[in-house]
């Protein structure tokens, strides 16, 4: 299939506004291609993921984009919009297709959007580049491409370049997703037959379509091409939305600078008051797709002049329904926090409008005439977190809840040397003082917010501070047994870093840039200094001492200074730590995982998946990632994964059944066992003890097909024995 633009056409967009910076983007495509051959890619499957993610997604996503959206201020922003665009399009074409059993119908969409924008004359124009767009400046295009170097750099070296045995915990788990969405509607939760799933799904479906379109294999998308794309256009967008804000591309980079390299000092050893970095990049596929569908939204609800959604017009509508739609089961952290954001902007300034009426209140545009757009934002987000929370998740929650100071619970823990440090035994001193500590780190990164002034009363600027808000207060108020309400903080990171950057150019008030390199280098030096000193006392205190006297120091500066003195020294208190972990992020000597998958796995769970069919079930004995653990650590899903079919039961861990009865700081999720213990005893016993009555029980109560194993000789007395190499045994049960 051949999606693209007439030669006049392209002839045009050689000649756009910015074609002077595609030096870069070709330098970092060129290192890609490199970087993904070293690691064993093949020239087949990187010229079919290019060519259908190019033509298939991002093409058909921008011409929608630039009819919907209106132009962007580069070709860059807007493919990189027009990608978000487009995977949305794709994914809510999967699912109806899948559920019909015609996969490749997903192609309809792109074909039908190409052939009408090349065709309708009125459409043909949506064709050309940004024509009459501002230039990106060179400097911005290679600072931007040095920061997808280092995603590149980073992702080779600790996920692309390790064997896929000795892969990232959960790259196993988002494996068995794509085959389950690949092969089944509606997916349930492939490791344990029959459990429902209460997990945002839709970037397995987008991994599945393009699986199903290119024929790469699920274990090539998964722990190697499919999110880098997306990682890109996140760099861009977050850029583009700096520029929009900041009124600069030095904004829109300083914005990715801080999205990406300033995180939370650290002066302690082993306690960590976490700022959540965005290097989940290849190991966190939902939190990769949901970050890049997000930032569009924010796009489209800031508006080209500020003031409100869409820049003008009412086409934008069509657009922001679509990614909202795909964002129900993107990620389940982000609606949350985008209608945080919108009530707090119709709130503010809604009483800014009672208090003086008709007042502009110095946000550029008319407040009035936005008002209804803003209300209907919220409304069809409030539609959408229903539709996400009631009919696709069933109403599971996956073990998050209400829990305050859960976060700080765990980094008392650290402080202490409490491994589980029950409820009843921490008092609420320690909770509230190492919560104080933790906003103040997180002012360290974020303090320019203070600086923004009169700029406050902005929608545009509300929005990412309700946003930011919300998301710093989730990671307060809910626990989660794995700890995931921190993703609500990742999910805030590049909102309240723009944010920041825009309150620093408003409270600049004259302050050379020199002055304030000084003084953050000042900070840096006194961090440095202080996690030097050994102070007495308790833990409690060793620990709060450190940021006790960087925070006065930080507080005698602001009496006599300016705003933008205190956040420069507060970012220099978090360089060190920051320049630590960046360094560390790719240096090629750090520690190596270990390989938890036997080496013969992957060739025997191809085996079974080609002489199965999709809707065979397996049963295994194969549920614990370690053997000599006291409990049973159940993050196994490699059997799922690598065969994609469901098993009876594999790993239970991320099961709603075990999340929604796990007990933080009581027990760990982990040490959970399985919820149904009549299906697991029928199940192992048919590998620890087997007969002829133990297999046919499998058989016919469970409709169970199939064994997979280690080496397990006594099997063959009930079992066909169909495969076996050094580490894995496939049996086919008898029928009947």
């Amino acid at each position: 299939m051949t999606l693209a633009a007439p030669e006049s056409t392209l002839a045009r967009l050689r000649v756009s506004p910015g074609h002077g910076t595609w030096g870069p983007a070709a330098l970092v495509c060129a290192g890609v291609v490199a970087a993904f051959l070293w690691c064993g890619v093949s020239i087949r499957d990187l010229c079919a993921f290019a060519a259908y993610v190019g033509g298939g997604v991002a093409l058909p996503g921008t011409l929608l984009w630039r009819a919907l959206a209106g132009r962007g201020r580069s070709v860059g922003e807007e493919v990189a919009a027009g990608l978000a665009l487009g995977y949305a399009v794709e994914v809510l074409a999967y699912i109806p297709v899948r559920a019909v059993g015609v996969p490749l119908l997903v192609l309809v969409p792109p074909v039908v959007i190409v052939g009408v924008f090349a065709v309708v004359p009125g459409l043909r124009r949506h064709w050309r580049g940004c024509a009459g767009g501002e230039r990106v400046p060179r400097w911005c295009a290679w600072a931007l491409a040095g920061v997808v170097a280092y995603l590149v750099v980073w992702s080779t070296l600790f996920q692309y370049r390790v064997p896929i045995e000795a892969g990232y915990v959960d790259m196993p788990y988002h494996l068995a997703m794509v085959g389950e969405v690949k092969h089944h509607f509606p997916p349930t939760l492939p490791s344990v037959l029959g459990e429902p799933l209460a997990y945002h799904w839709f970037v397995y479906a987008e991994m599945a379509a393009t699986s199903w379109v290119t024929g790469i294999e699920p274990v090539t998308l998964v722990y190697r091409l499919a999110t880098l794309p997306m990682a890109v256009a996140m760099v861009v967008l977050v850029a583009a939305l700096g520029r929009r804000l900041g009124g600069s591309w030095g904004a829109g980079v300083a914005a990715v600078g801080v999205t990406y390299f300033l995180f939370s000092p650290a002066l302690v050893e082993g306690v960590v008051f976490s700022s959540r970095s965005m290097f989940t990049v290849s190991t966190s596929p939902t939190q990769t797709f949901g970050a890049l569908l997000f930032v569009p939204v924010v796009l489209l609800l800031v508006g080209e002049d500020r003031a409100g959604p869409g820049g003008g017009g009412r086409a934008w509508w069509g657009a922001l329904v679509v990614l909202l739609a795909a964002l129900t089961g993107a990620k389940a952290t982000y609606l949350p926090l985008l209608l945080a954001g919108l009530l707090v902007v119709i709130a503010v300034r809604g009483v800014v409008e009672w208090r003086v009426p008709g007042a502009r209140a110095g946000v550029p545009g008319a407040w009035p005439g936005v008002r209804a757009a803003w209300l209907g934002a919220a409304a069809v987000t409030v539609g959408c977190l229903g539709f996400a929370q009631f009919v696709l998740f069933g109403q599971g929650a996956q073990g998050m809840a209400v829990s305050p100071f859960a976060t700080m619970r765990t980094v008392w823990g650290a402080v202490a040397g409490v491994v589980m440090p029950e409820p009843a035994s921490v008092s609420a001193v320690p909770l509230v003082v190492l919560t104080a500590v933790h906003l103040f780190c997180l002012a360290c990164v974020w303090g320019g917010v203070a600086g923004v002034g009169r700029r406050v009363l902005e929608p545009g600027v509300l929005l990412l501070l309700g946003i930011g808000a919300a998301g710093i207060g989730a990671a307060v108020v809910f626990g989660h047994p794995a700890e995931s309400q921190l993703y609500f903080l990742e999910a805030a990171r590049p909102y309240l870093s723009v944010a920041a950057v825009c309150g620093v150019l408003a409270a600049r008030q004259g302050m050379a840039w020199r002055r304030a390199a000084w003084l953050a280098a000042a900070g840096a030096g006194g961090a440095l200094l202080v996690a030097e000193v050994e102070f007495g006392g308790g833990a409690l205190v060793r620990v709060v001492m450190p940021y006790l006297v960087l925070g006065v120091a930080a507080l005698l500066l602001w009496r006599r200074g300016s705003v933008l003195a205190v956040v420069a020294v507060l970012a220099g208190y978090a360089l060190p730590g920051s320049v630590r972990d960046v360094v560390a992020h790719v240096d090629p000597w750090a520690e190596r995982r270990e390989r938890s998958i036997p080496r013969g796995a992957l060739e025997a769970g191809r085996w079974l998946r080609a002489h199965s069919a999709p809707g065979d079930v397996v049963a295994t004995d194969l549920h614990c990632r370690y053997d000599w653990w006291q409990v049973c650590d159940s993050r196994h899903f490699w059997v799922s994964g690598f065969t994609e079919r469901r098993v009876l039961v594999e790993g239970w861990a991320y099961a709603e059944s075990t999340l929604s009865r796990a007990r933080p700081f009581v027990r760990s999720y982990l040490a959970e066992p399985f919820v149904d213990r009549a299906r697991l005893a029928a199940n192992d016993v048919v590998f620890e003890a087997p007969t002829a009555e133990n297999v046919r029980t499998l058989a016919q109560k469970y409709g169970v097909k199939w064994l997979f194993t280690g080496i397990n000789p006594a099997l063959e007395k009930f079992a066909q024995l169909r495969f076996r190499n050094a580490t894995s045994s496939v049996y086919r049960l008898p029928e009947g």
